[in-house]
């Protein structure tokens, strides 16, 4: 199939390219059709252009939705070339093949994030005529080539000027990437529509879910070698979360690696001064402030330095060659910071198998609403999903209801909010004993409370650090005083923790009782 007989069809919504492109082809001596907007463009640039009710032989109207469904169109889109009859068909009509579709849709998705978007709006803004086009296209991929995007248009055109046609591979993965997008946008529209409610606001939960995601990559195996995983990403991903990580040495990540990597990073990105956070299976094992990156590590390293091997360390400040020499000095599997200096990269090129992973900060920082992170929590359940807004709840100083006799110092109430916030990160049941902004012993994941509190107070014996005067973080409600004894027994001097139990007057009576501070926060933080 020689140039002068390819044809290409452009109708596209966002003009990005759609210039450039349609100057290519014409100097490739292939003819341009095109519809109402995107026609004008192409001839007030000068270029020759057939507008679309020239080769349908038929206005557009309905104020332009109806324009492309028309068989001219899709006659010439879904015959195939290598059968008799079907090229037979067009002749006998008069139909032209259509050897290359341009098309990009009404921005549905940008329109309904508006705020203030109406229902009017949104249905206005529902293509009909490009979806069917690129289905059509994508379905006959073996004789259409079909772009949706301004990224794939380079590509094509060097491999036009190159063959004087596109191949059948790259047919194939742009009818993919049709279908894709097809299926994005029929998502997003259903999404829209079900979260509507009778009063005209949306739901948070709409009637269906259409979770779209990209994958990101394969994985050697899941949580054990038996199973398969790959790592996927939204379509959409936040500025500063974990899928948009650059790695940059080490082996490819594992779906634990990944899910650790991600307990980490979002902990240590909610400190606002340098901070580091050691995770070991998916619980924050040590967490420390610093002056600067090595300090935090140094002081995080010595709440638990036995669970420390073989963890996931993040970062919140770029690590140097004086943090880098004492990291190394250790076992780590993965090591996450918003950067790394060139001292400290050739310290890492050392150990070939350590994971460097680079991720920039969310705009904003920790005092941003969204932080990067993600709006929903997802959990998959026996033929099922779990759908939540995500705990992104942060609770201030001017929030704590001091509840004891004895009003906590202005340094205990920074080490209680320095343990409240590592105790979100911690599974249920948490307790997390702090001091100086580092932690000194971290119960995780207990059926009991107490059991929790118990082995937080283990831990820091273990590692040889003393619980007097410390501070201590409960995710929820002590259900009744013994767990607070345990931490009183301790060396606990001051508690937080959300209130709410039936037996919060017994519980208060009892902190009074040991003269200590506690102050509610009034937030659960449950992580299960």
């Amino acid at each position: 199939m020689s140039n002068p007989q390819l044809t290409a069809l452009l109708s596209v919504s966002d003009k990005t390219g759609i210039l450039e492109l349609a100057r290519e082809l014409a100097a490739l001596k292939i003819r341009l059709v095109s519809t109402g907007g995107t026609a004008k463009l192409l001839a007030e640039a000068g270029l020759p252009v057939t507008e679309m009710a020239e080769l349908t032989g038929f206005p557009e109207m309905l104020d332009g939705r109806v324009k492309t469904l028309h068989p001219r169109v899709h006659g010439g889109l879904l015959a195939r070339r290598d059968v008799p009859e079907h090229m037979a068909a067009l002749k006998e009509h008069g139909i032209g093949t259509i050897d290359l579709l341009v098309v990009n849709l009404y921005p549905f998705e940008a329109t309904v994030a508006k705020p203030g978007c109406t229902l009017e709006e949104a249905i206005e803004n529902i293509d009909i005529g490009g979806p069917a086009m690129v289905r059509s296209a994508a379905k006959n991929w073996k004789d259409v080539a079909v772009l949706t995007d301004a990224s794939q248009y380079a590509g094509v055109i060097e491999e036009l000027k190159r063959n004087g046609t596109t191949s059948a591979d790259t047919r194939f993965k742009l009818a993919v990437a049709a279908f894709n997008r097809i299926a994005d946008y029929d998502g997003a529209i259903s999404d829209y529509l079900s979260s509507l409610q009778a009063d005209g606001t949306r739901s948070l939960f709409p009637g269906q879910s259409n979770g779209r995601f990209v994958k990101v990559q394969d994985l050697r195996y899941g949580e054990n070698p038996h199973q398969q995983a790959a790592f996927y990403r939204d379509l959409y991903p936040a500025p500063g979360s974990l899928v948009t990580a650059r790695q940059l040495q080490g082996k490819e990540l594992s779906y634990n690696n990944i899910a650790d990597a991600d307990a980490a990073w979002e902990c240590v990105k909610s400190f606002e001064t340098p901070a580091c956070v050691i995770v070991k299976h998916a619980n924050p094992c040590g967490v420390a402030l610093g002056a600067d990156a090595a300090e935090a590590y140094a002081k995080a390293f010595k709440t638990d330095p036995t669970s420390a091997f073989g963890g996931i360390i993040a970062f919140n400040r770029a690590v140097d060659g004086a943090a880098a020499q004492l990291v190394a000095k250790q076992f780590v599997e993965v090591l996450i910071a918003p950067g790394f200096s060139d001292e400290a990269r050739a310290i890492f090129a050392a150990k070939a198998n350590l994971r460097l992973l680079e991720i920039a900060l969310p705009p904003g920082g920790p005092t941003a609403w969204d932080q990067g992170r993600n709006l929903m929590d997802a959990k998959r359940v026996g033929s099922g999903l779990l759908l939540q807004t995500a705990d992104n709840r942060e609770v201030r100083l001017d929030e704590l209801k001091v509840v004891t006799k004895k009003q906590p110092s202005p340094e205990q109430l920074a080490d209680l909010l320095f343990a409240w916030r590592v105790a979100k990160y911690v599974k249920s049941n948490a307790i997390v004993f702090c001091g100086g902004g580092m932690t000194l012993g971290v119960g995780a994941g207990q059926m009991s409370r107490i059991d929790s509190a118990r082995i937080a107070s283990i831990k820091a014996g273990n590692a040889g650090l003393t619980l007097q005067g410390s501070a201590v973080a409960s995710d929820a409600f002590f259900p009744f005083r013994d767990g607070l004894d345990v931490v009183c027994d301790a060396g606990a001097t001051c508690v937080i923790q959300p209130g709410g139990s039936v037996r919060d007057d017994e519980v208060i009576a009892a902190a009074d009782e040991r003269g200590i501070a506690m102050v509610l926060t009034g937030v659960r933080h449950f992580r299960h």
